[in-house]
Order: C-alpha cells, then sequence, then structure tokens
C-alpha cells in the first residue's frame, strides 16, 4: 500500500490572504489554491519549472482591474503576478512564484468582427487558429503565423510580439495592433491607439498613471533617440521587449502599443486588442526543394528570396527523420521522394500566394525554370509541388510539428529550448549557423535544426539530458557562447520567443540604453510587481538568469532513474502542449476540451505525474515493487487497511488531487497518436489507478465494469430479462447511466443460418493454402457481439456476399474494461489468455480481423506492453484486410457521398486505418469521405460514469453534434466505433450506420460480385 502524501508546500499566507480578499470584492472569475493547478502550471514550453503560489481565472476585464487594484494597495505591495495564455513559451515568460493570473479559460471571447474595416476585437485568451476559423467565413484571416497556432493565444503573441512563416511579408505581430486595452497597475483601464501631437499633448496633461506613463515614456524616447537607432538592429525580426525604436511611428504619430507589444506582461494586464486583418489568399503553390546537405539549402535560401515568395521554410534531415515515424507523414510523403535512393539532407519550403491563378503561376514558373536550368547545382537534387489547400496545409502542419517531433528522439538526452531562436542577417545566416553548429559539435552535442531562412531565423535545440548532474553548467555554456556568436554576426539571441529568464543579457545588448528600459519599466509598474526579473528591472531590481531558475530537469533528478525508465511515457512530455488544441474537430484532447482546465490535459497529468513519483521517491517509496506485491497478494487481505484509509479519505493526500485529473481522461489514446513527444496519458493513467486503489477502495462501478466482459455472453442468454433491469436503472446504484441493453438476437442461431461455425485451431490448419485466402477469422468483441450484434451480422453477410468464408473467433474477454481502470494484473493474466487462444488461430495461417476499432487495437498496444515478449497475434482492423484485397477502381464513384465520423482512437493512433475505409468503399463502387471530428465523449463506459455524464455531453456537443444534427438522419452518416453510435443514440436518437452494414446492402445489389486479389492476406 502506498503512503499518504501530505501537501508539503501550502499557499503562503500573503497569497492566501490576497485570494481571500480578492473573492470578497466580487471577483467573478476561478481562484485555485490547489496543488494541482499550482503544479501544472509551474511549467510551460521552456526547461523551467517555478510553483506558483495560486492562481487565478479571471472572468471578464473588470476581473482584471480587481486585481490590480489589490495589488496596488500596500498591504499586497510584496504580492508579484505573471499574466499566462496558453503556455506555449520558451524560456519561462509566464512562470512565477507569486500568483499567475491565466487569461485563457474564461476571457476568450471574439467580441467584433468588422469585414468593412478588416479590424477584429478579441479578448486576450482567444486562440490564433480559433480567430482564424472566425474570419474565414469573411474571406479574411490575422496574418502572423506561428507553430503554435492551435494553441497559442492573441494576448500571448502581443506579449512576445510573435512572428513566424511568412513574416517578411506580413511582419510581426504589432504590425496588425490597431488598438490596445491594458489594465494599468493602479487598475486604470487604458485603450491605446496611435496619438497625433495634440492627443498626446492631451493624455500626457492627465494626473494619473496614464498620463505619467505618457510623460516618461515620450521623454525617454526623446532622450535616448540617437542610443535607440544605434542599439535597435535593422533586422525583420528586430528587437522584441519595449520597443522604443517604433515608438514614434513613420507618419510622426506617437503608439504606445509598439512598447506594449512585447512586453510579456510586465508593464500590465491586456485584456482586449483590436487587430488589422487581411483577405485570404485564392491561390497558393508550394515548392518542396530537397537538398544533398543542410549548408546547401542555408546558402540557397538567398537566391530563392530574390524571387519575392511569400515565405522560404528549412527543415534538416533530423526533423525530416523524426516526421517519417510520426503519422503526419503519411500525408506529405509524395512530397519528399527519395533521391537514388538517398533521403533529402534538407528542404526548402518555397510558398507563393496570391489573389489570382495567374500570379501564382508566373511566380511559380519564374522558379521553377531557374531550378531546371540550373539542375544539381549548389546542392539541390530536386524538388515537388503542392497546389491547393489540403495539399500545402499537410505539408506546413508536418512543419509545424517540427518542434515537438525534435522531442520524441529516442534516449535521455532531448532536444530542449534555449537557444533556439536567434536572429542575424539573412545574408550571414549559413555563416553564422555554421559557427553555431561548431560550438555545439565542441560540447557533442546533437541537435535539429529547422526555422525561417528567408528571416534569418532558425530554431537549434541541442539534445541535453537535463536530469543528469551538470545540466544547468552546460546550457549556461553553450548560451554564452552563442551570445557571443550573435552578437560578432550582428544579430539578436533573442529573435523570435521572447526574452523571459534569457533577459540577463538585456544589459549586455543594451549597453548604455539598458537604463532606458529600467525607466521604462518603472514608469509603468513603479513596484514591480508585474512579472519581475523579466526584459528590464528597475534600479535595485534583479534580472533572473538561466542558470539561476528551478529546472524541469532538477526536480525528475530526485526519481531514480529505474522509476523514470518505468513512467517514460510521462517522464519525456516536453511542455509543447499540442494537447490544448483548440480545434474541436481535432481528437486531442477531449478532457481538457470539455473541462478547460489543463490539469485535465495530456500535459497536465503527466506533470502530476512526474510530482507524484517525487514525492513517492522522497518517502522512500518505488511504487514498482509496491506494483508487483500488490500483484502477488490475494486482494481481500488488504481490505481492512483500504477500509480504513478510505475512511480518512478526508486526510490531505497529493494522490487524491492526482486522482481527480486522471479520473477525467477519456482514456481515449488521442495522445498517444497524436502528441508528437507520444505522451500516453491511459497507460500511466492504469498504472496510478492500480497504486491509488491499492490504498483507496474503488468504487462499486469498476467491479461492475470489469465484471462485464465476462458476463457478457451470460446476461445475453437471458436479454428480457436483464433489459428490463438496465431500464428499470439498475445500473444507477453503483454509479452508472444509460446503460446500453443487448441485442436480443441469438447470435448462435444467426450465425448457424449463415452456416458460419466457431473457429477451432485444428480445423483451419487442415486447410490448404488457397482455402486459407477465402477465409477469415472475426475476433469478437464482448459489445458489438452482444449489444449490437446486427454490426456483427452485416459484416459476416458482407463476407459471405465477397465470397470469403468468415468464422467466429470463440468468445473470450479482451480486457480493455479492464485496462482503463487499472485493473492490471488482472488485466495481464486476461491478455495472456486471450493471447494464447488467437495465437493458435493465427498459427493456421488464416488472418484474424476485429470489428470495434478501440477493441482491436489494442491488440497492437496494451497486449504488448502487458506482454512484453510474447509473440503476439496480429489481428486487423475490418477494412485495413479488405483494403489489401478489394481492387482499387481507376476513377471516382459517382453518386452521393457517405460521410464517416471514425473512433478517435482509430484517427488518432490508425490513420491508415481510417483512409483503407474510403479504399474500400471506392473499392466497390462508393464514394466516401472521412469528416474532420474529435471525439464523441462517450470512449468505452467514461460517458456511463454519472460523475462523467455531464462532461461526456459537454464533449459531444463540441464537434459530433454539428454533423449528427445536419446529417445524421439521411442514413449516410457513418461511425465504426460503438461507443460512438452509443453517444449519437441517447443525445440525439439517431442510430447512425457501421460502414459494414452499407457495403452489406450495397453488395447485395451488386452482381457480380467485385475482383478480389490474389495476394497474400
Amino acid at each position: 500500500m502506498i503512503p499518504r502524501l501530505p501537501s508539503d508546500a501550502e499557499t503562503a499566507p500573503l497569497h492566501a490572504a490576497f485570494c481571500a480578499e480578492l473573492r470578497a470584492r466580487g471577483f467573478a472569475g476561478d481562484l485555485s489554491l490547489s496543488r494541482a493547478d499550482r503544479t501544472v502550471l509551474a511549467t510551460d514550453n521552456s526547461i523551467y519549472q517555478l510553483t506558483p503560489q495560486a492562481v487565478a481565472f479571471p472572468r471578464d476585464r473588470d476581473d482584471l482591474v480587481r486585481i490590480a487594484r489589490l495589488l496596488s494597495e500596500d498591504r499586497f505591495a510584496q504580492m508579484r503576478i505573471a499574466p499566462r495564455g496558453g503556455g506555449t513559451g520558451t524560456n519561462g515568460q509566464s512562470l512565477t512564484d507569486g500568483l499567475v493570473v491565466d487569461l485563457s479559460r474564461h476571457m476568450n471571447r471574439i467580441l467584433a468582427i468588422d469585414p468593412q474595416t478588416r479590424t477584429v476585437r478579441v479578448e486576450a485568451g482567444v486562440v490564433k487558429d480559433q480567430l482564424n476559423a472566425a474570419l474565414k467565413p469573411h474571406g479574411l484571416f490575422f496574418a502572423p503565423e506561428l507553430s503554435t497556432s492551435n494553441r497559442a493565444t492573441i494576448g500571448g503573441m502581443i506579449a512576445t510580439d510573435a512572428s513566424g512563416q511568412g513574416s517578411c511579408l506580413y511582419g510581426k505581430t504589432r504590425d496588425h495592433v490597431r488598438a490596445l486595452t491594458t489594465i494599468l497597475s493602479d487598475g486604470t483601464v487604458w485603450h491605446s491607439e496611435p496619438l497625433d501631437a495634440a492627443g498626446l499633448a492631451a493624455v500626457q496633461a492627465r494626473d494619473d498613471r496614464a498620463g505619467a506613463i505618457h510623460r516618461e515614456i515620450d521623454q525617454i524616447q526623446r532622450e535616448n533617440a540617437a542610443l535607440i537607432a544605434e542599439r535597435f538592429p535593422p533586422l525583420n525580426r528586430c528587437l522584441t521587449g519595449y520597443d522604443l525604436a517604433h515608438l514614434r511611428r513613420a507618419d510622426g504619430l506617437f503608439d504606445l502599443n509598439a512598447v506594449l507589444c512585447g512586453s510579456e506582461g510586465t508593464l500590465g494586464f491586456l485584456a482586449e486588442a483590436t487587430l488589422a486583418v487581411l483577405p485570404l489568399p485564392s491561390h497558393a503553390a508550394l515548392v518542396v526543394l530537397r537538398y544533398a546537405g543542410f549548408d546547401a539549402a542555408l546558402r540557397d535560401a538567398r537566391a530563392l528570396a530574390d524571387l519575392a515568395p511569400a515565405s522560404i521554410e528549412t527543415v534538416d534531415s533530423t526533423v525530416l527523420a523524426l516526421a517519417q515515424g510520426d503519422p503526419v507523414w503519411d500525408g506529405v510523403a509524395a512530397f519528399f521522394p527519395e533521391d537514388a535512393g538517398e533521403r533529402a539532407r534538407g528542404v526548402n519550403l518555397v510558398e507563393f500566394v496570391g489573389d489570382s491563378e495567374a500570379a501564382v503561376a508566373g511566380a511559380l514558373a519564374r522558379l521553377t525554370a531557374m531550378l531546371d536550368a540550373a539542375g544539381p547545382a549548389t546542392g539541390r537534387r530536386g524538388y515537388t509541388v503542392a497546389r491547393g489547400e489540403a495539399e500545402i496545409g499537410r505539408i506546413w502542419t508536418m512543419r509545424k510539428k517540427a518542434v515537438g517531433l525534435l522531442g520524441n528522439r529516442t534516449g535521455e538526452a532531448r532536444p530542449v529550448a534555449f537557444v533556439e531562436d536567434t536572429a542575424v542577417p539573412p545574408e550571414n545566416l549559413a555563416d553564422f549557423i555554421a559557427a553555431f553548429r561548431a560550438v555545439l559539435d565542441g560540447h557533442c552535442l546533437d541537435y535539429g535544426m529547422f526555422g525561417h531562412v528567408d528571416a534569418g531565423v532558425l530554431h537549434v535545440r541541442p539534445a541535453i539530458d537535463m536530469k543528469a548532474p551538470g545540466a544547468e553548467r552546460l546550457v549556461r555554456a553553450v548560451t554564452e557562447e552563442v551570445v557571443a556568436l550573435t552578437q560578432r554576426y550582428g544579430g539578436l539571441l533573442w529573435g523570435e520567443h521572447g526574452k523571459g529568464v534569457r533577459s540577463e543579457f538585456s544589459p549586455r545588448f543594451f549597453g548604455p540604453l539598458y537604463p532606458a528600459l529600467q525607466a521604462v519599466k518603472a514608469a509603468f509598474d513603479p513596484r514591480n510587481q508585474f512579472n519581475p526579473g523579466k526584459i528590464a528591472a528597475p534600479d535595485g531590481g534583479a534580472l533572473l538568469t538561466i542558470d539561476g531558475v528551478p529546472t524541469k530537469g532538477s526536480h525528475d533528478r530526485a526519481i531514480p532513474a529505474a522509476l523514470r525508465a518505468a513512467y517514460d511515457e510521462a517522464l519525456h512530455c516536453n511542455g509543447n502542449g499540442a494537447c490544448y488544441s483548440w480545434d474541436p474537430d481535432e481528437a486531442m484532447c477531449p478532457s481538457w476540451k470539455g473541462t478547460r482546465a489543463r490539469r485535465h490535459s495530456p500535459k497536465g497529468r503527466a506533470q502530476l505525474m512526474r510530482e507524484w513519483l517525487r514525492r513517492l521517491a522522497a518517502q522512500g517509496i518505488d511504487p514498482l515493487a509496491e506494483a508487483r506485491a500488490l500483484r502477488a497478494r490475494p486482494g481481500w487481505l488488504a481490505f481492512p487497511a483500504r477500509l480504513a484509509a478510505t475512511l480518512r479519505r478526508g486526510d490531505d493526500d497529493f494522490s487524491h488531487e492526482v486522482h481527480e485529473a486522471m479520473a477525467g481522461c477519456l482514456a481515449c489514446k488521442s495522445c498517444t497518436g497524436l502528441c508528437p513527444i507520444k505522451v500516453d496519458v491511459p497507460t500511466f493513467r492504469a498504472k496510478f489507478l492500480e497504486l491509488y486503489h491499492s490504498r483507496y477502495l474503488r468504487p462499486l462501478r469498476h467491479h461492475a465494469i470489469a465484471a462485464l466482459e465476462p458476463l457478457a455472453p451470460w446476461l445475453a442468454r437471458a436479454p428480457r430479462l436483464v433489459n428490463a433491469a438496465t431500464r428499470l436503472g439498475a445500473g444507477r446504484a453503483v454509479g452508472l447511466v444509460h446503460a446500453p441493453t443487448l441485442s436480443g438476437l441469438d447470435l448462435g442461431r444467426e450465425m448457424a443460418r449463415r452456416g458460419v461455425a466457431l473457429a477451432e485451431a485444428d480445423v483451419l490448419a487442415r486447410l490448404s493454402p488457397a482455402e486459407r485466402r477465402s477465409h477469415v477469422v472475426v475476433v469478437q468483441d464482448a459489445f458489438t457481439s452482444h449489444y449490437d450484434t446486427p454490426v456483427l451480422l452485416a459484416l459476416l453477410d458482407l463476407l459471405i456476399g465477397l465470397r470469403i468464408r468468415p468464422w467466429l473467433a470463440p468468445f473470450r474477454p479482451n480486457g480493455k474494461p479492464l485496462h482503463v481502470h487499472g485493473f492490471l494484473g488482472r488485466f495481464a493474466r486476461v491478455a495472456a489468455r486471450n493471447a494464447e487462444s488467437l495465437g493458435r488461430l493465427a498459427a493456421t495461417g488464416v488472418p484474424l480481423i476485429g470489428l470495434d476499432p478501440s477493441m482491436t487495437l489494442s491488440y497492437r498496444s496494451e497486449y504488448k506492453q502487458a506482454l512484453p515478449g510474447r509473440d503476439l497475434p496480429q489481428v486487423r482492423l475490418v477494412q485495413e484486410w479488405l483494403a489489401a484485397r478489394l481492387d482499387p477502381r481507376a476513377a471516382d464513384p459517382d453518386g452521393e457521398p457517405y460521410w464517416l465520423l471514425p473512433h478517435c482512437t482509430e484517427r488518432a493512433t490508425a490513420q491508415a486505418a481510417v483512409a483503407a475505409w474510403v479504399h474500400v468503399f471506392r473499392s466497390l463502387g462508393l464514394p466516401l469521405a472521412v469528416l474532420p471530428s474529435g471525439c464523441c465523449g462517450m470512449a468505452g463506459t467514461y460517458g456511463h460514469e454519472a460523475e462523467n455524464r455531464a462532461t461526456s455531453e459537454r464533449i459531444y456537443g463540441l464537434s459530433w453534434a454539428r454533423p449528427v444534427a445536419s446529417m445524421g438522419r439521411t442514413g449516410r452518416l457513418l461511425a465504426d466505433g460503438y461507443s460512438c453510435r452509443s453517444q449519437a443514440k441517447l443525445i440525439d436518437g439517431v442510430r447512425l450506420p457501421h460502414p459494414v452494414e452499407i457495403l452489406r446492402d450495397h453488395l447485395a445489389a451488386t452482381i457480380p460480385a467485385p475482383r478480389l486479389r490474389q495476394a497474400a492476406h
């Protein structure tokens, strides 16, 4: 039994008092002092970890005013705050040991869109892709691009003056800011926009904080004009943080927004922004240019830039190799062919956009003519061209995943961000990178590189084991050398991702101008309460240093190496935050989208698991040994101790907070497929639940769910009685709701009617090789066989219609529900028995196929983990097997298409299987399109558990509700997941057909049957 883990860091009295007073004054948002929220918000996308004392989630601008006014009172003079958006910063910009003010949970409304003036007004917590999705119907978009666009907030973009791909054409975020609403340090709500001389004089005449700021900033700029011109380099990326160089616009207007953009939350709270938006380019083309070496790609960029493309992005061979192991590669592989059997050692992605096809075609023709005429010059190998939104979008998605993909390399040393956004004049980039690589090679470091070669910005991430002693000294050594390099080549250390803890180098870069930046900080924040230690510190204040802030690695060092290895599915999370995706039609992560609580995300759960393991290690507890002991003894022996602990459940125990986050996971496995790092929450969640319930008794519903599979065949013998009890709500007594009813069909009788028998290994073994090609074994799952029997029968009919003889594997529990709820010892035993039984059938050479995606895919994942080293039987999804056998048609099928909503586990972890449905339908002459969709919210038994039902329905409403409402009753909207079909029927009263039912019906009217390949199965 694991011990109780009491909290070891209670909120400081000052912060507790601040939060109490804030609530008393009408704060309408959420306030959290919980260790779980504080642990999760202790990290961002950097190497650092700094635990806040409390977290505030303001609901609106008035809540920000309440915070600022309370901060300005003398009794709270020592309070420190840090605003936070999407938490995607790579340099600790939003980390603090004070109060985190998270604007993303509630302040995420798009307030106004004006297509005539091409402006939009938004709250700070709006996500960039969320904004562009709202603008798209108007033919508009917010131009600054960044790889984290599906989770980065507008407030965060303004705070770092973000820019990325396409910046040479579209500029930085500040170039699109028209007005900002900021809550100043005294609670003043200030609306800033460019001012002429009269307007500036009027503001300067005010006797409040706003007036003082405008007087002092104007004076600072005038007195230091020469130094500003000298110290701010003329780069595309300029210099983020108090941009005095652009305070005076070319037209003479005074624009305070130049200083606010890039200020990283150090000058006040950004509440709202009015932004300029642009017409969406109607045409685009993307050239993928391959090279024999990365240096050749860098040096070729200048010639390519002369053709004035919208952007030139570069990717090295390290990133390309990692992409090839990710599901994203399936959609882009054709654009990256090998040359004479060799993969590209570097690529440039050159995009042209325009408002007419002729303009794009002309620019593309000039480039291709130059490439064709030069041949394999300057290291070029060849090129491909992508056209249209879909093709180009897939390639840019791959490029956007580069950051995360780098973190998915094997080994303990992983690429980390600390010198990842240097900027130099583009003409110096190749020489600068050559020197940069020499620095890294001198420290024997591996690395990956990608970035905006047209702007002179390259993202370089050295691979360092941050858990190793001395890692912080290595970060210091490399950083110092890179700082010197950037200065030698006329560049900047911080070209794109802000300063954060790297602010210590501000005095070195700004030299005699640094006191002016200190004066800016003092004008806005005289008590140094807003994100102190970053960009500039007032007199007497200190800047943060790169080795003076605790790192995630320093915390993880306290976890023994063997334990880290056993929980590597959590420990390698690098904080990239892909699981925070805003897109409701993306599978990852449904619990985050349904709750908007970051602890209910893969990143949040991984961080909690790390902290939980650290606390166990601090008490000398080995959870691996605890798990082994738990599985070796009868459960009833520990019952008295577990009962006693459960009765004292109100005691302080950090495990309770971890459990709350783990219990909210749907175990949909979207993280295992879509997270670039492949953080696997269902796996470490199951390990946690096993140990948590070694101390605390399980709820009765866990035992009911665990018993369902083995009981299902027995329940099916009395369907009327069982269904009557179900309809009367028998499940509610143990916390289950909307329990499904049995189909009521006698499966044995239906099999006999079709001449289908139970598979026996000795009978199958007597088949000739030719016979085996027309035989297949259908592996049963409890839910389809007993609760959705017509779908299983439709599959049997389809196979018979295709002149394939189906066999039904004798039913055995799959064990998936056991794994989901952490019955890992029982799951291993069930999996071993089932694998042995299926293995005997597979050994005959007759293929095995499964129908339900979640259950079938468990043979590839959970079974491998539970039975390491075993030769496991291959069980393919039915569409995978059929796609390999059916000849595709040359022409697209005619007629009204069918639409598929795939199971989210299948979409995330077996994308080729989703595409296989399209292939199968096409082979049978039917058009099928796969709809973008997220999770349905049911996820096996999750949506049947009473405490989850509200969240389950909320998740359904985010994505599935729309297509089901518009197409669900047409008979042409399909779903291949049993739980998905159940959810649609429960909420909308619509039965969505399974694809095999459509194929069966179509085939019944098709004579002759389609021709089968004679290839091996």
